[in-house]
Parts: structure tokens; C-alpha cells; sequence
């Protein structure tokens, strides 16, 4: 049987990643404008340079939306048999440029993995990356059958639950549950360049969690934003409505206290519209939100003290669902917030206070 093969064009963070885990089943081939990208991903066992001459049943295009477009334009016209899709974060605007051209659109299918991490780059690639996480495949009304089922499948490869949408639909939900978060964590993050020592020395993991994605790359992002502006403008102008409505309840005229009447129902609306928004969010791997019993485990800050945590924890029997790190600055260890099914949370404290281990607090989650 016939090895299939892939021509990966780009060779960043997702490209990187996917000719890793397709590299076993598939003769996967790369390029990259730059160079030195393309032979980092190679080095790294992504597949082999692209020499020029092969033919591929697949082309995957992995470049921001402003150039995918053109990309994907120049694959259908090179590659007279393959199936094209590309993995830009906007959809609309790439379709809108293939189909503003003479070439085969039956050949297209456009996608997009919901999965990355807020390091770019092939160095960053994990093989993993897509376990677990939606991959949204986008026809248009001109995709053939066969291209939409061989991008499916290759979803299904690498891990990915498929989900398909149209290109209208799918910036419409990035903007609200991607693209408007990212600008959200960097203007939070903002306000921290002025901020004194003192106070950023308080930093607990709230903060982490909320700036965490602040690290994302600049110019990447001014391309996606500027690709899908109208519906990020919309999630934005929404957001600035309540907050817009809190400040009124924040500002109003007094002292600071219980004692002004507005500012605690402020406060309460906001908290509690985004406690019913959470509920929704999916659990693992796409299914209904779940509790879970957060465990928290203070670790030593010495070598092997995590591995040795984790090694316990396994010879108990305890799967862990989900978990986090948080150091406290100056502190001399962390605390480990590990996330366990509510049955299993009872008899770990129980063990891990037997081998030694202090927990100060277990508590119930929903994720």
C-alpha cells in the first residue's frame, strides 16, 4: 500500500507540530520562506525539506491569515491533484481570496485546529498538541466530498475532535472564545509595565492564569484581529458595555464601603454572570462541564520533589484530570492545585498525608 504524503508549508508552532505527529503514517514533506525555520523543523523530526519535484496528495497550509489566501492559491495551481486546506484562525477572509481566483476550488477545504500555545515557533512543536482539542474543518459550497473526508480524516489522526462549520460561523466563535481573550489578557497585562515591585511581589496564580497568553507573539496577532475586526469589534463592544455598567457602579458618589448603595450589586452582577458563563465552558475533550475536588499539595522547591509527587499519586490509583503550578515569590515551595473526580479526592488527601505530603485545602471545582 501506497505511503500517502503531505506537503507542510510553513513550519511554525502548528506546522512543525503536525508533520511530527503525521511523520509516522505519512512521507511528510516541509517548506518555508525562511530557511533556517524550515531546517529547525526537519532537525527536529517534522519530516524532510521539500525538494521540489513531488507531488503530494495533501498540502497543508500553516501561515497567518493575511498571506494564507495566496498560499493556498498557489498550491491548488501547483499541485493539479492534491487537496488543499489551510489552518489560518480566519476563515471568511482566506476563503474569500481562493475563490476570488481561477483555480479549483473543489480542491479546497479550509480548517483550523483550536490548539496552540502562547510560545511560537518549530522549537516550541509538541506532537501532542492537537490531542483532544476541536479541529474545525470549513468547506465551502464547492469542496468535493472527497477533499472534506481526507482533511476529517487527518484531524482524526493527529487526535483532534473535527467540528465543522461555515467560515461565517466559525469567526463569529473565535472572536469570542479566542481572539477577544487574547486582547483581554494583553490589555490586563498592560497595566502591570508601570506597576511597583511591592505589588507585583503579590502575584498569585490568578494573575499567572490571567496574563499567562499576555507572552503571544505581536504580529501574529495583529494579523488575525485585523482579519476578523468586525466580529472581534462586536465581542469587544459588548465586553466594554459591562464594564461600562460596573464602573457607573464602582464611581458612584461616597466613601469607599457597604454603606453606598450600587456597589455591591455591581460587583455581584459581574461575578455572578461570568459564574454561569464558565458553567458552559465544555469539559475534557469537547464533553459537558464536570466537577472535580481541587486538591492542593505544597511541594518542596527542591529537585524531584514534582516527580515524586506525581509517582505517588500514580501508585494510588488516582488519575489526574487536570492540574497547576503557583509559586509564591520567595517562597521556598509551591503548591500544586491537582484536579481529581470528587470520589477520588477524600482517599487521595487521606494518602498523601500518610507519605508525608502537607495539604492545605481540597475543594470542590467545576471544569
Amino acid at each position: 500500500m501506497r505511503t500517502p504524503s503531505v506537503l507542510i508549508v510553513g513550519t511554525g508552532l502548528l506546522g512543525t507540530s503536525l508533520g511530527l505527529r503525521l511523520k509516522e503514517n505519512w512521507q511528510v514533506w516541509l517548506s518555508d520562506l525562511s530557511p533556517a525555520a524550515e531546517a529547525l523543523a526537519r532537525d527536529m523530526g517534522a519530516g524532510s525539506c521539500y525538494d521540489g519535484a513531488a507531488q503530494p496528495d495533501l498540502v497543508v497550509v500553516c501561515a497567518p491569515p493575511d498571506v494564507a489566501g495566496r498560499c493556498v492559491v498557489q498550491a491548488l495551481e501547483n499541485f493539479s491533484e492534491a487537496v488543499v486546506t489551510d489552518v489560518a484562525s480566519v476563515k471568511e477572509a482566506v476563503a474569500e481570496v481562493v475563490l476570488g481566483c481561477e483555480v479549483d476550488w473543489s480542491r479546497y477545504v479550509g480548517s483550523h485546529p483550536m490548539a496552540g500555545r502562547e510560545r511560537s515557533g518549530a522549537a516550541a512543536a509538541d506532537c501532542d498538541l492537537f490531542e483532544g482539542n476541536p479541529w474545525v474543518i470549513v468547506p465551502t459550497e464547492y469542496s468535493a466530498a472527497t477533499a472534506l473526508q481526507m482533511v476529517r480524516s487527518v484531524a482524526l489522526e493527529v487526535g483532534a475532535i473535527p467540528r465543522q462549520l461555515s467560515a461565517e460561523e466559525h469567526d463569529a466563535a473565535v472572536a469570542l472564545v479566542s481572539h477577544v481573550p487574547q486582547l483581554v489578557s494583553s490589555l490586563l497585562a498592560a497595566r502591570l509595565k508601570e506597576a511597583p515591585q511591592s505589588a507585583l511581589g503579590l502575584a498569585g496564580q490568578g494573575l499567572r492564569d490571567t496574563t499567562r497568553i499576555a507572552r503571544s507573539d505581536a504580529e501574529l496577532w495583529a494579523a488575525i484581529v485585523s482579519q476578523n475586526s468586525e466580529a472581534v469589534a462586536h465581542v469587544l463592544g459588548e465586553f466594554a458595555a459591562d464594564l461600562r455598567g460596573l464602573l457607573a457602579g464602582l464611581a458612584e458618589t461616597g466613601p469607599s464601603g457597604l454603606d453606598q448603595p450600587g456597589r455591591m450589586g455591581a460587583v455581584a452582577k459581574v461575578v455572578l454572570a461570568g459564574n454561569r458563563g464558565v458553567e458552559r465552558i465544555p469539559g475534557k475533550h469537547g464533553g459537558p462541564p464536570r466537577r472535580y475536588l481541587e486538591v492542593s499539595v505544597l511541594v518542596p522547591d527542591k529537585p524531584g520533589e514534582f516527580g515524586r509527587l506525581f509517582t505517588e499519586i500514580g501508585e494510588e490509583g488516582v488519575n489526574i484530570e487536570d492540574f497547576s503550578i503557583e509559586h509564591s515569590a520567595g517562597a521556598a515551595a509551591g503548591v500544586a492545585r491537582l484536579l481529581v473526580m470528587p470520589t477520588a479526592g477524600q482517599p487521595l488527601v487521606e494518602a498523601l498525608k500518610r507519605r508525608g505530603w502537607q495539604v492545605p485545602s481540597a475543594m470542590n471545582r467545576g471544569q
